[in-house]
């Protein structure tokens, strides 16, 4: 199977990986978890947890997507830190919506969840060195391949950024139907 190398940019939201500095990736994935605080305790409750179209997650299901990527992250992150280029397996993210029930947690819980899972992976990244940022590690996501990192967090930040956009939008898909 030929890998096409490390995904760099997402044409879907625009990110692009290289744009956030090494030195600034911490304190980046620190802005988002305020911004799902804010969209998600401004909603209107009957939309927060309802799915805007089939096979789209609702709002409650992206933030807790988040909460646990931020914590997966977190536990990847240490491993390529204290392991020889270790070996991630998937998250099973689709699995864990309904295995973990997403759809049926609170928000408010979720919030402080999202807030402390945020709070632990940034305790971790905060304290990187250069030596650090550049441990490699085989992740799995979207295809087999040798990362660093700074990928890692850098991911991260996408994961946080492109599923706030779909929070937004599958709220207002619900606040404004076809």
């Amino acid at each position: 199977m030929a890998y096409r190398g490390a995904v760099t940019h997402c044409g879907d939201c625009d990110f692009v990986y290289d744009s956030v500095a090494t030195a600034d990736i911490a304190d980046t994935l620190r802005a988002f978890t305020p911004s799902y605080r804010e969209v998600l305790g401004t909603a209107d409750r009957a939309h927060v947890a309802r799915r805007p179209a089939a096979g789209v997650w609702s709002a409650l299901e992206y933030a807790c997507h988040i909460r646990d990527v931020l914590l997966v992250q977190r536990d990847r992150v240490v491993r390529a830190l204290v392991e020889d280029r270790p070996d991630i397996p998937r998250m099973q993210r689709d699995e864990r919506v309904a295995i973990c029930a997403y759809g049926t947690e609170p928000v408010p819980v979720v919030l402080d969840q999202l807030q402390m899972a945020d709070d632990l992976l940034w305790m971790v990244l905060s304290r990187l060195d250069a030596a650090g940022w550049a441990r490699p590690l085989r992740y799995y996501w979207p295809w087999p391949e040798e990362q660093d990192v700074a990928w890692v967090g850098r991911h991260t930040i996408h994961e946080c950024r492109h599923h706030l956009i779909d929070v937004r939008t599958g709220l207002e898909r619900l606040r404004s139907p076809d």
